[in-house]
């Protein structure tokens, strides 16, 4: 025979598959199911067995008509019972023979006749006075035929069903809806071979002839009368009858049923509402003999209930406190069998769920069925003493076991698992509705309200989770770093739990039991929290090393962090203790601003020594060490939030160290980057690639400079003036920080000039050379082409000036070139006074540079260019180049001739006159006829035409090709056509 496990074992056995699932139960609910120490609802072996016994009894003599969800077969209930218990087969084989072999019960029919409506009215004033007839034929064999025509027969109570198995419930005067709610027991002993039976009567009355016609109300009274006076005296009427098999019938049913008629001379006599019931009267197992069905219900449901949780979280599900169809259909048929009532089976729902809830994990939500249930149907009478004790006890015990699992709901319900609010949420509307019945209030009139119970418990639990948090935290290694890095820890943790009680326990609290726990939370931490912290900062003492300065600067920034999380000081009562905190750390602040600054140097040495010089992109034109510069000075004004002195004066001399600081870096990193790029053009060869680090340290310090002009509004120096008020003396802001910040902005702006100008210089080179060749050229190139390659010299170099630089350095770079090209201009037409040609091109070679400085309005405007020197030598070179105009004229019309013989050695000769007018800067071009031209065509001719441009053309871009009329098959046409260009 195979050993049955204990119920001790198989608890064991549920809590441990219970851990080891997906979801295991916290070990402090655990903890607090030791602490209360609630009834156990585990049974010993005869204990067990009797029960056993009890539930093969009421599957075997099972009757009634099954329920929709219920199990039908008894073979499958069977061995649910099997598994639920725990029993072995040959065990379960042999006392279910023996069960089988027990004396059967006696099965009864509780009938409940509640009430009709829509009866005939068979007196004479319209009403009747019906009461009813009912009973069980045992056989339908009997004489009088099937149910279905006893219908039709009157009197089938009275004449067929003894006398003694008669039932009649009372009579109702007057009336066509009687309400009786009266309840029948009848008993019966084959269900297949047994029918109700019902007859409705309405009784007549020995009434003299006066006393029905004072009654008369119509002529079908008066039909009445004579009616009455036809039949025997004190006969009475029959209204109607129900005939139903009980084989048909649930385990209980409650509907209303037509009342049959006899004849088919009123068929619609109207309804009656009954209630039935199939329940048994001396069970033969010991449990029933011995025990009060109520309690052996109790122990009932609580095996089953408990068989299905184990079944649930032995496959590491929850379970929903939803009962299989087996369980139901069982606890069913036992609750109905032994007619018990739906207040006790409640009852007995409550007490079993509510000792599982503190052994075993489910929803805490199935609980408040049976409370609403017992609330609906509670009277302290119907109850026995010992089960007001039971009662009571169970709801001091579920109170205890929800206010420790509410004292320890941080690791009970934590936030790491989805459903955790929604089931403390639960557990506190069960706690709500408990203490709200009436049954609480009677059995428990010693009881605190339940807010104040559990905003003890909240305030308990919270103290109690900062002791364990603070253990959890204690350093292995005693010492004052490790002390403070376990304290900032501890600190850290308190305000991610205030936050989480801000977000989400506090609406849980304040909606279900109007509680406001964050604030409550607070009070009770901070004041834990102040002492340590105290404690700790006088503990490091003074100075402050820079790695214990690190360490209290995270523990005052996370310190502040928890202080906000308080009420604003306007709504306090009192003072708290974390207010004015910010002193505790007054010496650690000079540690504070020393760390800051070496740890920014630090970065700046290490971001130029690492940069390369080379633009980040083609929109981003400084370099990766001005990037890190940047960050860097962000981090600082990050520092300074953080910080945020409470104290104005105080706040204010740090923000002072903090723009000095600042200013300091940003000279530091000029000083870095330029020597940065003196080192890696040690190594370059031409000057370009200098050029081109040059370009990139001047973008640098512009990007500084920019960075530089916002520490006001990252340091908020607005606010800070508004804080400290009266307490600076006028214009002292002024004169420190702006003067500071300006004083930063100046140097940079120098280091910028100093750039643009080297720059500049390297291009004066360039222009100066490219000048002394224009003015060397041969006499026989025009101006035109004697300046170009200048223009390609300076719109090269200034293109690439243009890419390189950002826009306001390209602009200085612009003016600063401008000057010098002037200069450079006006010593070289001294030089040239008495060379017409030269001094021709250099006005030339001006309007070209005025074009390209100007760049069509992209580059410097007309006010910058207009300079005095630009307008004397502009007037200048006017003059003398007008002294030149007929020798250009001459020059230039002999280069046309020149060019038009040359055509004539190659094509043909062509007859052109030309003169320029140096006033009106026209050409007129005179194109007068051509000869000898090549025949081109296949008919040895040509259709001969002459196109007039100037070059070269990109310096004349408006100026539109000419062209002549086309003379067809002609070898000497004559043009005789004028242009003007």
């Amino acid at each position: 025979m195979a050993t049955r496990l204990s119920d001790p074992q198989r608890l064991r056995r549920a809590i441990k598959i219970r851990r080891r699932g997906a979801r295991d139960l916290p070990d402090a609910r655990a903890q607090a199911a030791q602490e209360i120490k609630p009834p156990s609802h585990h049974f010993s072996r005869e204990e067990r067995d009797l029960l056993y016994e009890e539930a093969l009894y009421t599957v075997l003599h099972r009757v009634g008509h099954p329920e929709p969800n219920h199990v039908i077969q008894a073979s499958e209930l069977l061995r649910y019972l099997q598994e639920a218990f725990q029993v072995p087969p040959e065990e379960h084989e042999q006392i279910l023979q023996r069960v089988q072999e027990l004396e059967k019960p006696i099965f009864c029919l509780k009938a409940t006749v509640k009430q009709a409506k829509g009866i005939l009215g068979k007196d004479v004033s319209g009403f009747s006075d019906p009461y009813c007839l009912l009973g069980i034929e045992q056989s339908t064999g009997m004489p009088g035929g099937s149910p279905a025509a006893r219908r039709r027969q009157k009197a089938v109570v009275r004449h067929t069903i003894p006398e003694e198995q008669t039932h009649h419930t009372r009579v109702i005067n007057q009336t066509l809806n009687p309400v009786w709610e009266e309840t029948f027991i009848l008993e019966f002993n084959d269900i297949a071979n047994a029918s109700f039976h019902l007859d409705m009567w309405d009784l007549d009355t020995v009434e003299s002839v006066r006393q029905k016609l004072g009654e008369l109300t119509d002529l079908h009274g008066l039909r009445r009368i004579f009616k009455e006076a036809r039949k025997d005296k004190g006969q009475d009427d029959f209204l109607g009858n129900v005939v139903l098999r009980l084989q048909d019938l649930h385990c209980k049913e409650d509907q209303w049923y037509p009342l049959e008629p006899c004849t088919e001379t009123y068929p619609d006599r109207g309804q009656c509402h009954l209630q039935f019931q199939l329940i048994h009267k001396k069970r033969a197992t010991v449990a029933s003999r011995s025990q009060p069905s109520y309690t052996v219900h109790l122990h009932l449901l609580q095996q089953l209930v408990s068989h299905e949780v184990t079944q649930h979280q032995e496959g590491s599900t929850s379970w929903d406190a939803s009962l299989s169809p087996q369980a139901a259909t069982i606890l069913f048929l036992h609750a109905t069998q032994k007619d018990i009532s739906d207040f006790h089976q409640s009852m007995a729902q409550w007490l079993a769920y509510s000792r599982l809830y503190q052994s075993l994990e489910f929803p805490s939500s199935c609980l408040l069925h049976p409370i609403t249930s017992m609330e609906y149907q509670w009277v302290q009478g119907r109850l026995k003493a010992e089960q007001l004790e039971e009662l009571a006890a169970s709801f001091t015990s579920l109170l205890a076991y929800g206010l420790s699992l509410i004292r320890k709901f941080r690791s009970v319900f934590p936030l790491s698992v989805a459903d955790s609010p929604v089931r403390l949420q639960s557990l506190l509307r069960v706690l709500v509705q408990m203490c709200k019945m009436k049954a609480f209030r009677e059995l428990c009139p010693d009881s605190a309200p339940l807010p104040q119970l559990v905003t003890e418990a909240l305030r308990t639990g919270t103290i109690e989770w900062f002791h364990l948090k603070q253990q959890h935290h204690q350093p292995m290694v005693q010492g004052v770093l490790e002390a403070g890095k376990a304290l900032l820890n501890l600190v850290q943790d308190i305000t991610g739990d205030l936050h989480q009680c801000q977000r989400t326990w506090n609406k849980i609290f304040h909606n279900v039991l109007k509680i406001d726990f964050f604030p409550l939370a607070f009070l009770e931490l901070q004041w834990l929290v102040a002492k340590r912290v105290q404690d700790h900062t006088v503990a490091v003492g003074s100075p402050v090393s820079p790695q214990m300065g690190e360490s209290l600067f995270q523990l005052y920034v996370s310190l502040k962090e928890l202080y906000q999380l308080g009420p604003d000081p306007s709504d306090r009562e009192g003072v708290l203790p974390l207010d004015g905190f910010h002193r505790w750390f007054q010496p650690a602040i000079p540690s504070w601003l020393q760390k800051t600054y070496s740890v920014a140097l630090e970065r700046v040495q290490r971001a130029v020594q690492m940069d390369k010089l080379v633009p980040l992109g083609e929109l981003t034109k400084h370099s990766t060490s001005a990037v890190d510069l940047s960050t860097c000075f962000a981090q600082i004004s990050h520092t300074a939030r953080q910080l945020d002195w409470p104290d104005p004066e105080e706040a204010f001399m740090i923000t002072v160290k903090f723009v000095e600081d600042t200013c300091r870096l940003a000279l530091v990193y000029c000083s870095l980057i330029k020597a940065r790029a003196r080192e890696l053009s040690e190594g370059q060869k031409g000057q370009g690639q200098a050029a081109n680090m040059l370009c990139v340290v001047v973008n640098d310090m512009e990007q500084l400079r920019l960075v530089i002009g916002k520490l006001p509004t990252q340091l908020a120096w607005e606010a800070l003036e508004q804080r400290v008020g009266a307490g600076l003396e006028q214009g002292q802001l002024q004169n420190t920080l702006h003067a500071q910040l300006q004083s930063a902005l100046a140097g940079l702006d120098h280091e910028i000039r100093t750039g643009v100008r080297t720059l500049a210089e390297q291009l004066e080179a360039g222009i100066a050379k490219q000048i002394q060749k224009l003015v060397g050229v041969r006499d026989s190139v025009l101006p035109e082409d004697a300046i170009l390659p200048l223009m390609r010299f300076l719109e090269t170099e200034l293109c690439y000036m243009n890419t390189n630089l950002v826009q306001e350095n390209f602009s200085s770079l612009l003016t600063l070139l401008w000057t010098h090209t002037l200069t450079i201009l006006v010593e070289v037409a001294a030089s040239q006074r008495n060379s017409p040609l030269a001094s021709n091109r250099l006005k030339v070679a001006l309007q070209g540079l005025y074009a390209c400085f100007h760049a069509r309005g992209c580059g410097l405007p007309q006010e910058a260019l207009h300079t005095a020197t630009f307008q004397a030598l502009q007037r200048d070179l006017e003059l003398q180049a007008a002294s030149t105009r007929e020798l250009i004229q001459e020059y230039f019309c002999s280069r046309i001739q020149q060019q038009a013989e040359t055509t004539s050695e190659e094509l043909g000769a062509v007859t052109v006159k030309a003169s320029y007018r140096a006033s009106e800067q026209k050409l007129r071009v005179e194109l007068l006829s051509a000869s000898n031209l090549l025949p081109l065509d296949s008919n040895g001719s040509s259709d001969p035409f002459v196109q007039l441009t100037l070059e070269p053309r990109h310096r004349f871009p408006e100026l539109a090709p000419r062209e002549t009329q086309k003379h067809k098959k002609d070898l000497h046409p004559l043009f005789d056509e004028t242009f003007e260009l």
